[in-house]
């Protein structure tokens, strides 16, 4: 599956069946449920999630939340827009 394929999924009404819960995290947040994508990955460990749960949380608008979340996935809040985050990071799973 490449980005446009995921970008296009988002008209279904489930995600692909062979999706990481990563890309189903955010495949859930293109499509506004919020909530579902950040319940994927709150309770998972490890940097990918929390990398993750740092872009949830700056969608929701807690910068401060973020930022540990940012920190815990060993980098910091990038500088573009939340759309670019969420681009970026489909394509890094994607990979």
């Amino acid at each position: 599956m490449d980005f446009i394929e995921f970008k296009q999924s988002l008209k279904d009404a489930h995600p692909p069946k062979q999706l990481s819960t990563f890309l189903e995290s955010l495949w859930y947040d293109g499509k506004g449920n919020w909530k579902k994508a950040h319940d994927l990955v709150d309770d998972l460990p490890g940097t990918e999630a929390a990398r993750v749960h740092a872009y949830l949380h700056r969608v929701e608008g807690d910068e401060s939340n973020a930022d540990y979340w940012y920190r815990r996935a060993g980098t910091k809040r990038p500088a573009y827009t939340k759309e670019e985050e969420w681009e970026v990071l489909v394509n890094q799973f994607l990979k």
